[in-house]
């Protein structure tokens, strides 16, 4: 994958885009790169790359406002990279269309494994839906709605299976509270964080070996969970 995949990043300090390029073609990939968002917007359209590194801190426009103007018409990977690091900042972009949120300073080993993460999200998004799911131990039928770790099955409440199979449709992603709640219990239920916290701790316990230190199903604090793709 990393091989072909064009990378756009759109981002105005000269000496991140300097150190991203060096960083990004030392590993495979291709890089595109704007420092404005205007300049990222026509580049997204007439190079359509595989995935975009957006800071949200641009001369001409807010990254938010660059983040919309693509999802209106593109579901390329979108990696936001950005000084505010605030929760409400996270929980804005992600519910905006972010793929992933890393904060300045950043550890490029983090932001490559981010990056494989988002794209292989994205290929597999291209193809048929499989009908299984599995990553370590953890294994869902989709078909036949079973779930299994270490091959033993596990037996689901119907809102603990459509949490995990939430979390599936996203997988790789971090998934924020709002979301969740709106895609689990439905667009009434956006505040009843209680919900989320109950259910996934007892979706915790039945598939992670140790509900405290779970491989699986991670917190992003404040703003809400991953399903591991590797």
């Amino acid at each position: 994958m990393a091989d072909t995949a064009r990378i756009l990043v759109i981002e105005d300090e000269s000496p991140i885009r300097k150190f991203l390029r060096i960083s990004l073609e030392s590993n495979g990939f291709a890089m595109l790169e704007a420092e404005t968002a205007e300049q990222g917007l026509r580049m997204a359209s007439a190079e359509p790359p595989d995935a975009v590194v957006l800071d949200l801190g641009l001369p001409d426009s807010d990254g938010l406002d660059v983040m919309r103007r693509l999802r209106e018409w593109t579901s390329v990977p979108i990696i936001v990279l950005s000084a505010r690091g605030r929760e409400a900042d996270k929980i804005a972009a992600l519910d905006g269309g972010a793929d992933d949120y890393l904060t300045k300073p950043f550890g490029v080993g983090e932001l490559l494994a981010r990056l494989r993460v988002a794209l292989r999200h994205a290929s597999r998004g291209s193809r048929p839906e499989e009908p299984t799911f599995q990553v370590g131990g953890l294994r869902v039928d989709l078909a036949a709605r079973r779930a299994f770790i270490d091959e033993g099955e596990v037996h689901l409440t119907p809102t603990e299976y459509r949490l995990l199979t939430t979390l599936i449709r996203h997988v790789g992603k971090v998934v924020t509270h709002r979301q969740l709640l709106k895609e689990v219990w439905g667009p009434d239920s956006v505040e009843e964080n209680q919900y989320l916290r109950v259910y996934l701790g007892q979706l915790r316990r039945k598939i992670e070996r140790d509900a405290a230190r779970p491989r699986y199903l991670l917190t992003e604090p404040g703003v809400g969970y991953r399903l591991v793709d590797e």
